[in-house]
């Protein structure tokens, strides 16, 4: 007679699939498939910090490993917009000044208030002036480069025409990405239209002046 089958316990399960990625995940690693980028060793690193400066608070929000790489890989997809160099000086702002591990909310507001020191203005004061700035916008005397950049690739038709809650997030994209490159060294130029050359203006001599009265004179027919 055959054995009735067990119910499946769906926790024991989701365990079993985490561990099974993790396992594969660490293989891949080690085998050298996947290779971590700047990025993902800039955020590994930013853990690393957290677990020393915050050791207790840190076993609590991340008591396994599979809680640590879940986390890891969210905040990778939502700091991605910023480079690595940023990254790791929000990490050592924050672990120096914070009492309490740090948020991904705190981690993004630190690299955003970093750009500054490229001289790149804040995301909201950018977009005010991509969306103030009068016509032709390639003119125009830009606090940088790269607030013309987001603002032609957003698109001037939807900063003058969409509502905010349409172009403040395509702008934003773009501007954020374009204060990455600054910061990694990257210069940005505005590619400004070539003026027309001036006419020259030439002189007539007498004979052709008197040439030119004579012709008009009998088109007229005076």
């Amino acid at each position: 007679m055959n054995k009735p089958l067990e119910p499946v316990d769906p926790c024991k399960l989701m365990r079993s699939h985490v561990g099974e990625d993790i396992a594969k995940g660490e293989e891949n690693l080690s085998t050298g498939k996947h290779k971590p980028d700047a990025l993902h060793i800039a955020v590994d690193e930013m853990f690393a910090k957290f677990q020393l400066a915050y050791h207790n608070q840190f076993r609590k929000a991340f008591p396994n490993k599979a809680l640590l790489n879940r986390a890891k890989q969210y905040w990778h997809e939502h700091l991605r917009r910023f480079s690595p160099a940023q990254i790791k000086r929000a990490t050592v702002e924050l672990t120096a000044s914070n009492e309490f591990m740090p948020a991904l909310a705190d981690i993004v507001s630190a690299c955003r208030k970093d750009i500054a020191l490229f001289g790149l203005p804040p995301v909201r004061r950018a977009y005010e002036e991509a969306c103030l700035a009068p016509a032709p916008k390639a003119e125009y005397d830009w606090s940088h480069e790269a607030v013309y950049l987001a603002g032609s690739a957003a698109g001037w038709s939807l900063l003058a025409g969409e509502p905010e809650s349409a172009s403040y997030p395509q702008f934003e994209y773009h501007y954020l990405d374009l204060c990455r490159q600054v910061v990694e060294g990257a210069e940005l130029k505005i590619e400004r239209p070539t003026p027309l050359p001036e006419q020259t203006r030439t002189e007539l001599s007498a004979a052709e002046l008197r040439k030119r009265l004579r012709k008009m004179r009998k088109e007229l027919g005076l």
